[in-house]
């Protein structure tokens, strides 16, 4: 179902606010439980910031293909590959955050100017199939807010652990 024009802007917001809502999760995590893992193969603090960094410098691009090229492909990829490939540990947070923030500003400024013939676009994905301009809108307004979330649970989970 298309979305309304209120409905896109709320999104388009949500979209830009990630940022804010990221750094204020990563706060909130004591020096020492930022590397911590809840269990073995589930993401620490860190890595979450890492994988917002990438999965948005990916995500940015996704929206450029589908709105400007005329039979856009969408290719997947495997993040947990990426989390352990790329180490993300060893990668400076503050690089992380910055692209986040860099890419979130840019690319909520291309959403804003957009009209409804490119929000109209789609393509496909190589994993999941037919993929839109709203289908994108929809999955990354909540992006960074469901990882913000996920970092305060593995405060709340190393919390928990420590007493």
């Amino acid at each position: 179902m298309a979305l309304s024009k209120t409905e896109r802007a709320a999104l388009i917001q949500r979209y830009a606010d990630g940022p804010q809502r990221l750094r204020a999760a990563l706060a909130t995590v004591p020096p020492a439980a930022l590397q911590w893992r809840p269990k073995p193969g589930e993401w620490s603090a860190h890595e979450i910031v890492c994988h917002c960094a990438d999965s948005e410098s990916h995500a940015s691009l996704r929206i450029r293909m589908l709105v400007s090229d005329p039979e856009p492909v969408i290719v997947g990829y495997d993040q947990e590959r990426w989390a352990q490939v790329l180490d993300y540990h060893a990668h400076p947070i503050e690089a992380a955050l910055a692209v986040v923030d860099a890419v979130r500003t840019s690319t909520a400024a291309l959403l804003r100017r957009l009209g409804d013939e490119a929000w109209s676009r789609a393509g496909r994905h190589t994993e999941s199939g037919p993929y839109a301009a709203e289908d994108w809108l929809r999955i990354y307004s909540a992006h960074v807010h469901d990882h913000a979330s996920q970092i305060e649970g593995n405060v709340a989970q190393w919390q928990a652990a420590r007493r």
